[in-house]
């Protein structure tokens, strides 16, 4: 015979109510007892990386005032633009643009006639310094080298 559905739902009705209770005395008990405070609950990392519950020893530097600068660095030379070289991988004279491959890398960039001294075709070999455009890095000042 199978146990009716009351039965069941008396049996689940008690459960629930047990948990109730079991949940409400760890309520109370966490109140009347309690054993972790904030402070205990803190952990520090030392300079190594290793978790301790002491905090570290404050360590204070000393900053001259001449020391702080609060502009842009001066332009040194190795700042300036370098002029690089590669090679004219493609080119399409009726529309006016191509593309040059650098030789110290595998990077292509893109030029217009407009920037380039003299005629110049693929394979050529050329001179070249960059520039930021809308769509990345374009070569600018061509100069055929070879």
């Amino acid at each position: 015979m199978a146990k009716s559905n009351s039965f069941n739902k008396r049996e689940v009705e008690k459960r629930k109510q047990e948990k109730r209770k079991e949940k409400q005395q760890r309520k109370e008990d966490r109140k009347n007892n309690p054993t972790d405070s904030f402070e205990d609950m803190i952990a520090y990392v030392d300079a190594y990386g290793v978790i301790t519950d002491t905090p570290p020893e404050a360590k204070k530097e000393s900053i001259e005032l001449e020391d702080i600068e609060i502009s842009i660095p001066k332009k040194t030379e190795t700042d300036e633009i370098k002029e690089l070289t590669g090679r004219v991988e493609f080119f399409d004279e009726n529309k006016g643009f191509g593309f040059i491959k650098d030789r110290e890398s595998v990077n292509k960039y893109f030029f217009h006639k407009s920037n380039v001294e003299g005629e110049i075709k693929e394979n050529n070999i050329v001179s070249y310094k960059l520039e930021r455009g809308p769509k990345g890095m374009n070569a600018v000042d061509v100069k055929i080298v070879k």
